[in-house]
């Protein structure tokens, strides 16, 4: 399938830094191939055991993950889109790798509606027991980052290469004309998308898990956090560079989405 969401969409999760109080984050790409699919792998594990119980907080990207223990790679589960921050209480020792899928591309790679998973996490067995079964087949206690990503490789490559993906072509153009314009245009007139509303929104249930008007949402507010990162002087957030109609409405959808004021997202 011949996608540039690579060059137009660059998820970002920000709410913990690489290493930080014994925590350490790190994200490593996928083969080339798997790219128009897979934004990342990522691993998230403590350096020693915490003091406090850890709560790992995941902001809104319009991604869905999959994410298991290497130790007990049977506890696999799979999140879905969420509009909001969502928290995950960790314990004080733990240890995931997960598989960051760009928007929409998790419904196209294993038929599965979005919206059936929206705003929740569930075990993978229950959703996609094949591939709950490989990693308990594949995946052992102790083994290192470089074998994990060989095997992942391995495994979403054979998926694409006997799979065969029938996406609609007008409706993944109007995804890319989002990305394009940072989640910022009129639905009604600058989408472009060649089909019908009642198939859009059908079509954005299916792949996104929610509306296309929450989905360009998440998007503008994912456009925020990258152009402020990407700052030389990432001081302070302007809500007019960023497409919204007021301080107020920016402050209460960034709140919501991150999980935290923008003042106090700037301060962590």
């Amino acid at each position: 399938m011949n996608s540039n969401i690579k060059g137009l969409y660059r998820p970002i999760q920000p709410t913990i830094q690489p290493t930080s109080d014994g925590v350490s984050y790190r994200e490593f790409p996928p083969d080339t191939r798997l790219s128009a699919y897979i934004y990342c792998y990522w691993q998230l594990k403590t350096n020693q055991k915490l003091q406090d119980e850890f709560s790992y907080q995941v902001i809104a990207d319009g991604c869905m993950d999959i994410y298991f223990e290497p130790n007990n790679p049977s506890e696999a589960y799979i999140s879905g889109f969420s509009a909001h921050c969502t928290e995950f209480p960790l314990g004080k020792t733990f240890h995931y790798i997960g598989i960051r899928f760009y928007p929409a591309m998790f419904p196209l790679l294993f038929q599965i509606d979005a919206s059936e998973l929206s705003h929740r996490y569930e075990l993978l067995q229950l959703v996609l027991p094949e591939k709950a079964n490989y990693f308990k087949m594949y995946f052992t206690p102790g083994q290192d980052t470089k074998t994990i990503k060989r095997q992942l490789d391995h495994y979403y490559l054979n998926r694409i290469n006997r799979t065969a993906l029938q996406p609609d072509f007008r409706f993944f153009s109007a995804i890319n004309n989002i990305f394009t314009k940072s989640g910022n245009l009129n639905l009604e007139t600058e989408l472009e998308a060649g089909i019908s509303p009642r198939q859009l929104r059908r079509l954005s249930h299916y792949y996104l898990g929610d509306s296309t008007k929450t989905f360009c949402k998440v998007i503008r507010f994912q456009n925020a956090i990258r152009q402020h990162f990407d700052s030389n002087s990432p001081n302070d957030y302007s809500f007019l560079d960023y497409g919204y109609y007021d301080q107020a409405h920016f402050i209460r959808e960034f709140k919501s989405m991150y999980g935290r004021t923008p003042k106090n997202a700037i301060k962590k």
